[in-house]
């Protein structure tokens, strides 16, 4: 089974759930009438409603079918559970979105910059500072490090876009997992400076590794947010005793 159906599918449930096509409180179509519009097998349906209840958007319900539990929130938020890109997130939320390349060089990773990001000492590596504005307002300073040999060819240009629309649509690369630590930092002058802070003197601030399908480390990034522009949204499971 190509794994695409299964996740067309399940990105447009998703949509339709979080523009309220299907809005909170409500049944989904059962899996007989979700295997007639995506013209797909049962076990398709499957697999993309099980997506959807991983991240926290539905909850089966015994002898009812699937609930919607996903709620809009009023302000921007950016999932910690999922690998999500900055576009994505700012497409979901609905808020035009700009991006500024502050700095684009390559480096080489020394034993200091091997500790913090865990790239290989001497790997060659892409080095870029982006500020993000969310409808107008400074609102991420991103450092990101790529590792060049899994994407020798990226630009200024891709980065001021999405990047990992460009890894996934022009490189066919599979972005499968994201380790994160989330943490409140005291503000750098850089922070104060591009984040535009004022009295706010602290910042969100989110750092992850990032790797693809073949298990290697492509990213390393430090997201540092405004902290009075955020909420950062997950879904916790229980299990069972």
């Amino acid at each position: 089974m190509p794994a695409e159906k299964f996740d067309d599918i399940y990105r447009d449930l998703k949509s339709k759930v979080e523009d309220e096509t299907y809005p909170a409180g409500t049944m989904l179509p059962s899996e007989a009438q979700l295997t007639k519009i995506y013209r797909c097998s049962r076990n398709t349906v499957r697999r993309a409603l099980a997506m959807l209840a991983e991240r926290g958007y539905t909850q089966s319900i015994h002898g009812k079918g699937v609930q919607v539990i996903y709620e809009p929130v009023t302000r921007a938020t950016f999932t910690v559970g999922n690998i999500e890109s900055f576009a994505e997130s700012a497409r979901r939320n609905g808020i035009p979105v700009k991006t500024a390349i502050l700095k684009f060089t390559t480096i080489t990773i020394d034993e200091k910059a091997a500790a913090r990001t865990g790239f290989p000492v001497g790997s060659e590596c892409f080095y870029i500072q982006r500020l993000r504005r969310l409808d107008g307002t400074p609102v991420i300073l991103d450092i990101n490090v790529f590792l060049k040999s899994e994407m020798p060819a990226l630009s200024e240009e891709i980065a001021e876009g999405s990047i990992y629309k460009y890894l996934e649509e022009d490189l066919k690369m599979q972005i499968t997992t994201s380790n994160r630590q989330i943490t409140a930092e005291k503000a750098t002058p850089a922070d104060s400076r591009y984040l535009e802070l004022h009295d706010l003197d602290f910042v969100a601030v989110v750092t992850g590794r990032t790797y693809n399908s073949k298990g290697i480390q492509f990213e390393w990034t430090q997201s540092r947010h405004r902290p009075d522009y955020f909420v950062f949204y997950d879904t916790a499971r229980r299990k069972p005793v």
